[in-house]
């Protein structure tokens, strides 16, 4: 495992990518004090002040691994065991396909992008601060545990509960992972909004796509797109 700083870059992601393509190997963490060009999902702008943690990861798809995608649910596991470290009374729960809400509020985004046999995983966590001015609330540690670590320390701790965990994902399987991940979800009978229409928060199916309950009782897959609590 190792942990590279960069003062400014355009996108760790993007970096990541380059890298990997260029050969580099599974392990590989890349840190940026600030970003320039930062993503979310579906393109969406990445605010990204000093003092937050904005880093991307690298994992080498081997034959007999979970589908790549579950890899979302190895990140957020491992995301939310390393900020309890830091805000352990602050309710943070997983929210499906990739957030970490704390009281409802966004704490922290996953982005995984795929090129061949590498998948890259990209990580934003608000430490230090927050955007105040987006359709959906968002908080920080800071705000949280009214302090803020470090993000080198923050990472320190995030990169060896990821190798961890994803040790268990291809040691123990999908179904492991798919358990944890729900043991820090929000609760079972959560009201949804998703591209499938309103309802009720049903867990996940076997293969990690969200399990909606419709009002009438029909349960219905969501393998994508945006999904908020109501």
């Amino acid at each position: 495992m190792t942990i590279r700083t960069v003062a400014e870059t355009h996108s760790t992601n993007d970096d990541v990518a380059a890298l990997a393509a260029a050969g580099e190997a599974e392990g590989l963490w890349l840190r940026a004090e600030r970003q320039s060009g930062g993503r979310g999902r579906q393109g969406r702008c990445w605010s990204s002040p000093p003092g937050n943690l904005y880093a991307s990861t690298l994992v080498r798809l081997r034959p007999g691994d979970p589908p790549p995608p579950s890899l979302a649910l190895v990140a957020a596991v491992a995301l939310h065991d390393t900020v309890l470290l830091w805000a352990p009374e602050a309710g943070v729960r997983i929210k499906w396909p990739n957030d970490l809400l704390a009281n409802g509020a966004k704490l922290a985004g996953i982005l995984l992008e795929r090129a061949g046999d590498a998948v890259v995983i990209g990580l934003g966590v608000n430490l230090a601060d927050h955007p105040d001015d987006l359709e959906r609330p968002a908080t920080s540690i800071a705000t949280l545990a009214r302090a803020a670590p470090e993000p080198h320390a923050f990472l320190e701790e995030l990169s060896e509960i990821f190798a961890r965990t994803l040790g268990t994902w291809r040691g123990s399987g999908l179904r492991a992972i798919r358990a944890a991940w729900l043991e820090r979800a929000h609760p079972l009978g959560t009201p949804l909004t998703t591209p499938e229409g309103q309802g009720l928060f049903d867990g996940l199916d076997e293969a990690g796509a969200l399990r909606l309950r419709l009002p009438h009782g029909e349960v219905r897959l969501v393998h994508a797109g945006d999904v908020f609590l109501l």
